[in-house]
C-alpha cells in the first residue's frame, strides 16, 4: 500500500501499474481522496502529535543510507555459538525485547523493491541467515489508539528497532562479514515472517506478529548476513492461533472491517488469515494515523505483569482456559473496548490554541 501511495498520477509508473492491475484503481482512488497519513484535515489531526511522529519517520529515512556497506577486508574468525549469544545479549542492552536467528528463506524476501529509488528493482539477497529484533510499544500510548499517540509510538519504535539493526549490522561488517539492516521504509524482507521463523512469535488474525508476552505490541527490524550464526529452532505455538480463532476482538473493533471474522483459509498455498489492506490503509488516510485499534484491544497486548502472565500461561497450556480467557477479557475490558484518554502529558494542544 505504501508503494501504491507513492505512485504519482499521470506518471508513466502510475499508468503502467494500473494498466496491469485495473482492479486496484477504484480501491486506491478511495484513499487518495482522503487527507493522508500525518496530514492536516485528517480526523485525528494534532499538530504536536503529527510533527513528533514525522520527526521519527524523517530520522529513519536519514538512516537508510546506513543499512548496508562493504565489510572489512580482514575477517575475524568467530564461533557461531559465541557470536550469536553476544549479539542477542547486546541487542537487549541496546533496547530490543527479543532477538532470534533463522535461515533466510526465499519466502522471507520481497521479489522487487516498492518504495523510492528501489521501486520495481529486483531484490537480490544471497545471505544465509536472518536476525530479527523486536522492540516494545508502550502500552499506555497504544491504549489511546487511534489518536496521535499510536503513530508517535509506532514511529519511535520503528526508529528504535531500526537503530539496533543498523548498529549491529555495522558491527558485523566490522568483523569482515556482509550484513544488511532492514528497517522501516527500506525492507527487502517480510519482517513478521522472519521473526516468526526465528522463534519470536506467531502470526495472528490481524496479520501481525504475536509475541508471547507483548502480543502484537512490538515493532520489528531484521538483519540479513553471512556471519556464521546458531539458528533458533522454532517451536510453533498453536495456542496463539487457536486463541485468535476464538477471540476475534480485533475484528470486532476494527473501524474499517479489514480483519476477517472467518477461519484461516488457503491463500497462495499457505493457510492463514489475510486482512483487507485497501480498507485498512484507506482508514489510515482518513485518521491520519496508523489506527492501531486491533493492537490496543488484543488480549495479548495487556501489560507484561504477574496477573496477565498467569493468563498467558493458561492460554498456552489449556484449550478450555482459552475459552475462559476470552469470556473474562470481554467481561473485564468489554467486547468492544473504548479508546482510552491520551496520557496527560500529551493533552497540550486544543482547538483553542
Amino acid at each position: 500500500m505504501f508503494s501504491r501511495k507513492e505512485l504519482k498520477e499521470d506518471s508513466e509508473r502510475f499508468e503502467k501499474y494500473y494498466d496491469n492491475n485495473p482492479d486496484k484503481k477504484i480501491l486506491d482512488d478511495r484513499f487518495r481522496i482522503r487527507p493522508g497519513l500525518l496530514k492536516r484535515g485528517s480526523t485525528q489531526y494534532n499538530p504536536f502529535h503529527f510533527a513528533a511522529a514525522d520527526s521519527s519517520f524523517e530520522t529513519i529515512a536519514k538512516l537508510h543510507a546506513m543499512v548496508d556497506g562493504e565489510p572489512s577486508e580482514d575477517p575475524v574468525k568467530v564461533k557461531a555459538e559465541e557470536i550469536t549469544e553476544f549479539i542477542k545479549k547486546w541487542s537487549v542492552k541496546l533496547g530490543a525485547k527479543g532477538c532470534g536467528v533463522t535461515e533466510l528463506k526465499d519466502y522471507h524476501l520481497y521479489t522487487t523493491g516498492g518504495r523510492g529509488e528501489r521501486y520495481g528493482k529486483p531484490v537480490l539477497n544471497n545471505h544465509k541467515y536472518a536476525i530479527a529484533f523486536t522492540t516494545e510499544m508502550d502500552h499506555r500510548m497504544i491504549h489511546s489508539a487511534p489518536t496521535g499517540s499510536i503513530v508517535m509510538e509506532s514511529g519511535q519504535q520503528y526508529l528504535d528497532s531500526g537503530t539496533v539493526a543498523i548498529q549491529i549490522a555495522k558491527f558485523i561488517r566490522n568483523l569482515g562479514y556482509s550484513a544488511r539492516a532492514h528497517i522501516d521504509g527500506n525492507y527487502q524482507v517480510v519482517c513478521p515472517l522472519v521473526a516468526r521463523d526465528a522463534g519470536l512469535g506467531e502470526i495472528g488474525r490481524m496479520g501481525l506478529l504475536m509475541t508471547p508476552k507483548l502480543g502484537p505490541r512490538v515493532r520489528i527490524s531484521v538483519i540479513t548476513t553471512d556471519l556464521p550464526l546458531l539458528i533458533d529452532k522454532r517451536k510453533p505455538d498453536y495456542s496463539v492461533t487457536d486463541f485468535c480463532g476464538m477471540c476475534k476482538k480485533c475484528a470486532v473493533v476494527c473501524p474499517s472491517r479489514a480483519i476477517s471474522f472467518e477461519d484461516k483459509k488457503d491463500i497462495d498455498g499457505v493457510t492463514r488469515w489475510q486482512i483487507n489492506s485497501e480498507a485498512c490503509f484507506t482508514l489510515w488516510s482518513t485518521f491520519g494515523t496508523d489506527c492501531g485499534r486491533c493492537i490496543a484491544v488484543c488480549p495479548f497486548s495487556h501489560p507484561d505483569n504477574l496477573f496477565h502472565n498467569f493468563i498467558r500461561f493458561g492460554i498456552r497450556n489449556s484449550k478450555s482456559f482459552r475459552w475462559f480467557a476470552v469470556i473474562m477479557d470481554d467481561a473485564i475490558y468489554g467486547k468492544k473496548p473504548q479508546t482510552a484518554e491520551l496520557p496527560a502529558w500529551m493533552q497540550v494542544y486544543t482547538d483553542k490554541n
